[in-house]
């Protein structure tokens, strides 16, 4: 493995923890606060990525919940949140903020390409192994 792909690993691993860490020292007034938006893209479609979710307070935490149970990357971006929970569910995101997701889900894909890369190596050692 690459020292970029180390690197960028080694991010991803702190943002985690840092999300998990930010969320277990919430006031509760900070827990009212609290923002969550929920965004899909299918690369099969034309379409832009669609708002699926999006929530405050328990809500908010309830989506973010979800997301790691189901291990959806999440990226901490308060200004984007405030801006996409202006959306109705199921709207498009807007011309003007397709830079903005694009970034974030090329990187969420090379972290994925990443993790299938790593999988696979591991699988393979295992049967070594044996």
């Amino acid at each position: 493995m690459t020292d970029r792909k180390q690197k960028i690993l080694q991010k991803r691993k702190a943002l985690e923890k840092k999300i998990k860490r930010s969320m277990d020292e919430l006031s509760n007034q900070d827990k009212e606060n609290l923002q969550a938006i929920a965004i899909k893209y299918n690369s099969e479609s034309k379409k832009a990525p669609t708002v699926v979710a999006s929530g405050r307070g328990k809500l908010a935490k309830q989506i973010l919940e979800l997301a790691e149970e189901n291990k959806i990357p999440m990226v901490e971006d308060p200004s984007l949140s405030k801006l996409l929970s202006s959306l109705k569910i199921k709207s498009e995101i807007p011309p003007k903020l397709f830079k903005v997701i694009a970034e974030i889900l090329a990187f969420i894909f090379y972290l994925e390409k990443m993790a299938q890369k790593k999988s696979g190596l591991r699988s393979r050692f295992k049967r070594l192994k044996k």
